[in-house]
């Protein structure tokens, strides 16, 4: 099963924007995945953070150039938000861990009450 390109996998933080404020790291921009086959923006969707599908290298993998994840997500400490991904266009809801360090990003989604889970990297774009 293949999740979102984002799990950020992956598709609120609790006020859009704001997630350095309250001792978990920024996660809004541009990122692309670290072995290049995709690129997301997250950013501010009214209330929430939503990390949204810009570039897809091979749309036939079942992504697609416009896919959204909207994101519930919690400060964890100074380096990591948890939370929750809904992935609009397949209705699907993922657990979620977001560790970021400098420019580098790894997210970790989650299915089935955690037994089938995914990790991603990725890398800020300047």
């Amino acid at each position: 099963m293949r999740i979102l390109a984002l799990v950020l996998v992956g598709s609120a933080i609790v006020v859009a924007g704001s997630a350095g404020a309250g001792g978990g790291p920024t996660i809004t921009g541009d990122w692309t995945r670290n072995d290049g086959g995709s690129r997301i923006n997250v950013g501010p969707c009214g209330e929430h953070l939503c990390a949204v599908n810009t570039w897809i290298r091979d749309p036939a993998e079942g992504e697609l150039v416009g896919d959204r994840l909207v994101l519930t997500l919690q400060p964890r400490d100074a380096g990591a938000l948890s939370g929750e991904a809904f992935d609009e266009r397949r209705k699907l809801r993922y657990s979620l861990l977001i560790s970021v360090n400098g420019n580098a990003m790894t997210t970790q989604g989650c299915i089935v009450s955690g037994i089938v889970c995914k990790s991603m990297h990725w890398i800020r774009v300047p």
